[in-house]
């Protein structure tokens, strides 16, 4: 036994360094003390980062854990800094991150008397944690925090620490308690498919005329070797929001995003499959997007509780992603052409013409396109993005270019607004020499904009573009096909530069098209300089072509497209009369419908 002593609290911290963390996010609290107090012994070793709400805290330690696979670290005090935590905390949960939240609670001695901001927190905290303890004494708190942090990464998801105030500071012996060795930080074996999967997949694909790769993030660094695949089957690619960048872009035969972020050949190409094929992929729209039609279904991924989760399976490959698509390449044999890979790639090329001018379109009212345009030309080629729920999430999947070296982070499954700038502090922080960029809405920056102060605390050169339209336009479009009048969608316009410039951040509002690229190269030149930068950009309000009201079906042994019937059953607006007029309304008079397509490379049923 020891004889020197430590406060547990600080022996704790220790354990956290010791698994590679440098910084933590946090709001103060009197229940939190004992922590706080350890925090400023261990500064040189943990940088302590103030958000100005504890949301904040949870969403940039999720973003964290997306951004580098390590462990993110949030922490609040009891009662009302503890459930702010909720909303980050769930973030992380439905993405799959590992994150430590630890938890003030009242001291041990006044424990259960109803005392002020007293909860009982193990419940509050259970549904979102993979695991969840409460302190029972102070020796133990280095000891519980080393497993919670060990139950986040094998789970992938949150492990919550409820640590009662007086705890923190009582002595325990100074000993080593993180148990983290360079044993954790070896690769995890890769479930390898077999001869037979591979013999039974190529068997499947040959017998089907319309095959489509579905491609996750499962496929990590295996995008060159799904294009391989792509190319030598004949199979074009739909990819899913998380994936976005895994596969290069350029590539004719990647269709881009399906659903209601989506570009058109994708969700044209998906309803017309008649094999899918979903590599490492959790899509959470699958069982609307799945269902449009019959098809069979071939479903590879490295959990065995994924397979099946969503469709019935016609082959399930319980394998890496890449491994089992490296193992197919050298077992395949080229494929001729396919009408159907080509009528696809005229497709995308079709909709990437469209997609151009849309972003060409240096008019005003200000189209986000041509925002995502600007952010393109001066992102750098490791730059990090974070872009915020809302309109932005259709506007940057289908403009903005993600390349290999760069990164994007959204809030995707639990998709909550206010994650733009907290996974921009975190970009920030994790990879303090590249560039981080987010795009907020008006509706989405305005829940968490008081954070704007913490790039300039910290002085995190972050460039902040804000699309403000004076509507929650996501949610104003959804209303659109519903048979009901607009309602509650409305927002007061602000002036953000000016909230901004009151803060200390230099910013610059932007009203006219012509004026915007000035501004983003203001933006480069401060954030260079080592200072945040803010551009409020008024743009229109005006819905993007909804590529989601396009349906697909078979009539007479041809595809026939139509515009679904729920599309503008708004009273407040009005139903296209056909598919035709219902594309020139949103300037695509140079769309195509896919059966043209289909027409004209001879893709029969």
């Amino acid at each position: 036994m020891s004889e020197n002593t430590v406060a547990a609290s600080v022996a704790m911290l220790k354990v956290i360094e010791g698994w590679g963390v440098d910084h933590v996010y946090g709001y103060p609290g009197g229940s939190f003390n004992s922590t706080l107090s350890a925090l400023t012994e261990e500064k040189d070793r943990l940088k302590y980062i103030q958000i100005r709400h504890e949301q904040v805290g949870a969403f940039a330690a999720a973003a964290d854990a997306k951004l580098t696979g390590k462990i993110g670290v949030a922490f609040a005090s009891a009662g009302p800094g503890a459930t702010n935590l909720l909303t980050g905390l769930y973030d992380a949960r439905e993405d799959h991150a590992p994150v430590l939240a630890l938890v003030g609670q009242a001291g041990t001695s006044v424990m259960n008397t109803n005392f002020f901001q007293e909860f009982n927190e193990d419940p509050i905290f259970e549904d979102v944690s993979v695991y969840c303890r409460t302190i029972m004494t102070a020796e133990s708190l280095p000891h519980v925090v080393d497993q919670a942090i060990r139950q986040a990464y094998k789970n992938k998801g949150v492990a919550v620490v409820i640590i009662p105030n007086d705890l923190g500071f009582e002595q325990i012996p100074d000993l080593p308690y993180g148990s983290h060795s360079a044993s954790d930080d070896k690769v995890a074996p890769k479930v390898q498919p077999t001869d037979q999967e591979v013999k039974e997949f190529l068997r499947l694909v040959s017998q089907a005329k319309r095959p489509v790769l579905h491609v996750g993030r499962g496929i990590k660094d295996g995008g060159d070797a799904i294009i391989d695949l792509s190319k030598k089957l004949q199979i074009p690619i739909v990819m899913t929001g998380l994936a976005k960048g895994y596969v290069d872009e350029s590539y004719e035969g990647n269709l881009g995003m399906s659903n209601r972020a989506a570009h058109k050949a994708a969700d044209e190409i998906m309803a017309s499959a008649d094999l899918l094929i979903a590599v490492g992929a959790d899509f959470p729209f699958a069982d609307v997007i799945y269902q449009t039609h019959p098809m069979k279904f071939i479903q590879i991924d490295n959990d065995r509780v994924e397979l099946g989760r969503h469709h019935n399976l016609d082959l399930g490959i319980w394998s890496d992603a890449t491994e089992f698509v490296k193992a197919v390449l050298t077992k395949a044999d080229q494929v001729e052409e396919r009408p159907f890979m080509k009528a696809a790639i005229a497709d995308n090329l079709n909709w990437r013409d469209y997609m151009k001018k849309q972003e060409d379109g240096a008019v005003n009212p200000i189209k986000p396109a041509f925002v995502y345009q600007q952010v393109n030309r001066i992102a750098e080629d490791d730059a990090i993005f974070s872009i915020d729920v809302g309109d932005n999430i259709i506007n940057a999947f289908r403009h903005l270019h993600v390349g290999k070296r760069q990164k994007m982070v959204i809030s995707a499954l639990f998709a909550s607004m206010g994650t733009g700038l907290p996974g921009a502090l975190a970009a920030k922080l994790s990879f303090p020499n590249r560039q981080a960029i987010q795009v907020a809405g008006d509706g989405a920056f305005s829940m968490i904009m008081q954070d704007l102060i913490t790039e300039r605390k910290y002085h995190l050169p972050i460039i902040n573009v804000i699309t403000s339209n004076k509507v929650l336009e996501f949610i104003k479009s959804e209303q659109d096909d519903l048979p009901m009048h607009r309602s509650g969608i409305d927002l007061e316009d602000q002036n953000f530069a000016k909230i901004a410039e009151g803060m200390g951040v230099e910013a610059v509002q932007v009203t006219e098209a012509a004026d915007l690229p000035r501004a983003f190269d203001q933006a480069l030149q401060v954030t260079r300089e080592g200072r945040p930068f803010l551009i409020d950009v008024k743009v229109t309000p005006a819905r993007a072509l909804p590529v989601e009201a396009l349906q697909l079906h078979q009539e007479n042994g041809k595809f026939v497209e139509t515009v679904s019937p729920k599309y503008n059953a708004n009273f407040d607006v009005e139903q296209p009369k056909s598919v035709r007029d219902f594309l020139d309304s949103y300037d695509g008079q140079s769309l195509k419908t896919l059966p043209e397509f289909f027409d004209e490379y001879g893709v029969t049923l």
